[in-house]
């Protein structure tokens, strides 16, 4: 669990991500089911599923001009999140990090589907 004022700025630096028209992008079902938690809806989070990352890439600039990415906070997701920015970023896709970021730097996950277990509601 984090400090009562980190899960506060959380929740409106997500809100602010939602209110943005952003979608969330997660590496699978357990990364959605652990944002649906917190209130996000499913229609907003797309999940990677282990599927080729420019076919992603492709899908999300038809539908999105802006997106957050949450792959994991571990070496492959870092890797992950590196590739699908620079193909988003290459078909005019913006990427708003500030939430990923707040993560590393404000907490100790590494793992999104974890995330609802240290924001307590």
């Amino acid at each position: 669990m984090i400090a009562p004022g980190i899960a506060s700025e959380f929740r409106q630096l997500l809100l602010k991500t939602l209110e943005s028209g952003a979608a969330l992008i997660v590496e699978g079902k357990k990364d959605k089911a652990a944002l649906e938690k917190l209130g996000v809806d499913s229609g907003l989070i797309l999940v990677l599923n282990k599927k080729p990352l420019f076919v992603v890439a492709e899908a999300v600039a038809k539908d999105y001009d802006r997106v957050a990415i949450l792959t994991d906070l571990d070496a492959e997701g870092r890797k992950l999140y590196g590739r699908l920015n620079t193909l988003l970023q290459q078909l005019g896709v913006k990427v708003d990090n500030r939430f990923r970021n707040f993560l590393f730097k404000n907490t100790k996950l590494r793992q999104i589907e974890g995330i609802a277990n240290i924001i307590r509601q």
